[in-house]
């Protein structure tokens, strides 16, 4: 358990200051890099550990502006992303983790498609006290801090104070889910959305990790799970779900996303049902990448 020691709110300011700094880079960078016509300058995009896995040279530009900003904010706070790496060894329980995903949907910001984000968290013995989220192309920061709630900002400046929805059945409830690169993996998950789909209201696949928690904060959905989520990908949105509500289901922050581990995110009327179908069906079993 994770008990707020008092610097929550501070971590809070620099956590959305770092994204929302990186999102207006990321806003400036598309129209540049991708042109009129939509298609990326030579060298732009080039693929990770999968051949449909992209990474752009927006992602790693602001991954190093965030790490540099970081630098001069909080120096020795280790720093742990998506495209430059890191490490969450280090756990003692009063050292800051930064957790960093420079582009969450980066498939969607490679097509146009407004979903996509920034994704700021800061880790303390492993679990986020602190976190950020801006969806770049909607200008709206959805922020967290350990017992002070979860908020809303939009683009114009107005606050909204985040609850998931009072849902009481899993029948009548809109739940979320994202797929894999990898072939296995995704074979398994399309088993399992199968299987759910006659549960529920109905799916929706967004395809930003980060957002699609923060969507189950606002009540934009009702429930999201998937398999094979890094630190950088929950740290932030999974806080600002808590915060709004909602339990939680995280492996170690340590755990990669290779070893396949659950993530779930649901609000309270429905959790334990939610969960109980999940494993019903096999789906709280990992899912690993291969």
């Amino acid at each position: 358990m994770i008990v707020a020691r008092g610097d929550e709110a501070e971590l809070r300011r620099v956590a959305v200051d770092l994204a929302e700094t990186a999102a207006a880079h990321v806003r400036a960078r598309r129209p540049e890099v991708f042109g009129q016509a939509g298609g990326p300058a030579e060298g732009a995009v080039q693929a990770k550990g999968h051949p449909t896995d992209p990474v752009t040279i927006v992602d790693t530009e602001t991954e190093d502006l965030i790490r540099g900003l970081l630098a001069e904010q909080r120096p020795g706070d280790p720093i742990l992303g998506e495209e430059g790496g890191g490490s969450l060894a280090d756990s003692a329980a009063d050292v800051v983790h930064w957790v960093v995903d420079p582009i969450d949907g980066t498939v969607n910001f490679l097509y146009g498609i407004p979903g996509y984000a920034v994704s700021v968290a800061a880790l303390r013995g492993g679990r986020p006290v602190a976190g950020a989220v801006v969806d770049v192309a909607r200008r709206a920061t959805y922020s967290a801090g350990l017992g002070l709630g979860a908020i809303r900002v939009d683009a114009e400046g107005a606050v909204e104070h985040l609850r998931c929805t009072p849902v009481e059945t899993v029948s009548m409830s809109l739940v979320a889910t994202g797929f894999a690169y990898g072939k296995h993996r995704r074979a398994r998950q399309a088993q399992l959305i199968a299987e759910v789909l006659p549960h529920v209201r109905d799916i929706r696949r967004f395809g930003a990790a980060a957002l699609d928690l923060c969507h189950v904060a606002a009540g934009r959905v009702d429930a999201y799970f998937e398999h094979g989520l890094n630190a950088w990908d929950w740290g932030a949105g999974a806080l600002i779900a808590a915060e709004a509500g909602a339990r939680l289901t995280l492996p170690p922050a340590t755990v990669p996303g290779e070893a396949g581990d659950l993530v779930v995110a649901a609000a309270p009327g429905i959790a334990d049902e939610l969960a109980m179908l999940l494993d019903r069906i096999g789906a709280t079993e990992p899912i690993p990448d291969r």
